[in-house]
């Protein structure tokens, strides 16, 4: 156990971070299967810049790495044009 008030309060906000860091990176996760799995185009056309921002904001955050980032939009990129 730690045993500074500043140990304490570093595990606190360690578990606040880890949490956000872990719902954003859930809530993108789901947008992008839901834009995987839409068959219309004008739709996914509108909802990819959406999608591309919430991974930017992943990568800015290193919550994930920048190119895993340009990866996945690159790929949904592709998916979009082939509808």
């Amino acid at each position: 156990m730690a045993n500074h008030k500043s140990a304490l309060k570093r595990i606190r906000s360690n578990e606040a971070k880890r949490l956000r860091n872990k719902y954003q990176h859930k809530t993108t996760r789901n947008a992008i299967r839901k834009l995987r799995s839409i068959e219309d185009k004008k739709e996914a056309e509108k909802m990819l810049p959406s999608v591309a921002a919430m991974i930017d904001k992943l990568a800015k955050r290193n919550i994930i790495h920048k190119n895993k980032a340009a990866n996945l939009k690159s790929g949904l990129q592709v998916r979009v044009n082939a509808l």
